[in-house]
């Protein structure tokens, strides 16, 4: 996780749950423009383990939650993500990427179809720059509501769906499976202790895990409840990001910029098959180019021999020549390694590759390795 621009406190937002985190003991940093938790009195080594081995809790509640409603959602949707909205069902949700009009990367977002509207999750750090983008493009009859008043806390771990039906979390009548049934990529409307939740099951760490958004006045008590699980702890940014980096997850603002596009950037699964066929998207006749023909630079895994890791912009070599740049790195609690995510030239995207990337004058020997770097979880 790269370091945050120095900013003064008194201007940073708080979380619903700032005064627990606190409470527990949480280093706050800025980040996103907001006071968050870097990690907790245990550390981030700890809260990486054990968020693999039982359940972490983690507030996202920087992430801007949206609603988009109306008739022809759907098809307006399509006109700024390659994502196949008209056929994602109720309860579906899907991973997709809003497109500058020349193809490169403005965020990565989750899309569910919530029945009666569509439900969007963006980035935190541009959360305002997407709705901007968003509105300036919104036609008359479809509305965009940022939902402020909504808290979002994700629970990562094999622990968490019986931490959910412990905890009581049950459907809405008439809406989504029981809690623990709900696949990869369904969502829907649930109730806990009388207060209505709305819960997808995804998972940022490659773990199975839910994602929890919930009225900001009603996310302490939620909180304090799941917390109060054996087999749940706090997670701080710090073991957010190592675990992400495992699950060979991009993270946007390092491996995701409006610099790049989604077929370097090995995202091409979020371009659905009719709009690769149909295109109609910002920036389809590049993105379909680089399918067809391939990309000058591609985002590869590598590992580190040794023990120090690389950070985000360190360049790589091969031989005397700069072949790429290191976009997120730092050593990896479940390999036990240093591991890192970069974009090299296409030719050298290979598997086995041998490399080198240079840290503070020094070459560390790296090779290319196939992602993610550890077991992703997810129960489909």
């Amino acid at each position: 996780m790269a370091d945050e621009p120095a900013i003064d406190a008194a201007d940073l937002k708080l979380l619903p749950l700032d005064a627990l985190h606190r409470r527990l003991g949480g280093r706050m940093v800025p980040f996103a423009g907001y006071a968050m938790p870097v990690q907790f009195p245990t550390g981030v080594m700890a809260e990486h383990l054990w968020t693999r081995a039982h359940a972490g809790l983690f507030d996202v509640s920087h992430m801007g939650q949206l609603t988009v409603s109306g008739a022809g959602a759907a098809d307006w949707l399509e006109t700024i993500a390659p994502g196949d909205f008209r056929a994602l069902q109720p309860g579906r949700m899907r991973y997709s990427l809003l497109l500058a009009d020349d193809g490169g990367i403005l965020d990565d977002l989750m899309v569910t179809n919530a029945g009666s509207h569509f439900y969007l999750v963006v980035n935190g750090a541009t959360k305002h720059d997407d709705i901007a983008h968003m509105r300036a493009r919104l036609p008359s009859g479809i509305a965009l509501v940022h939902e402020e008043g909504l808290a979002l806390l994700a629970l990562q771990g094999p622990a968490a769906a019986a931490v959910m039906v412990r905890l009581g979390v049950v459907s809405e009548i008439g809406g989504a499976p029981a809690v623990d049934a709900l696949k990869f990529m369904q969502a829907g409307p649930y109730v806990w202790n009388g207060v209505r939740l709305g819960v997808s099951r995804s998972g940022y760490t490659g773990e199975d895990g839910y994602e929890i958004s919930v009225a900001a006045k009603d996310a302490g008590q939620l909180a304090e409840a799941l917390l109060a699980d054996a087999e749940v702890k706090p997670i701080g940014l710090g073991a957010r990001d190592s675990l992400r980096l495992e699950a060979g997850l991009p993270l946007y603002g390092h491996d995701l910029s409006p610099e790049i596009e989604p077929v370097e950037a090995g995202l091409a699964f979020a371009i659905s098959k009719r709009r690769k066929a149909e295109g109609g998207f910002p920036g389809a006749a590049r993105i379909l180019n680089a399918l067809l023909d391939g990309t000058a630079r591609k985002r590869v895994g590598l590992k580190l021999d040794g023990r120090q890791p690389a950070r985000e912009g360190a360049p790589l070599f091969a031989g005397d020549t700069q072949v790429g740049i290191i976009t997120s790195g730092g050593y990896a609690p479940s390999v036990e390694a240093p591991i890192a995510m970069g974009f090299v030239d296409a030719g050298l995207a290979v598997d086995g590759t041998a490399l080198e990337i240079e840290v503070r004058g020094k070459r560390l020997a790296a090779t290319v390795v196939p992602m993610p770097f550890a077991r992703k979880n997810y129960v489909r």
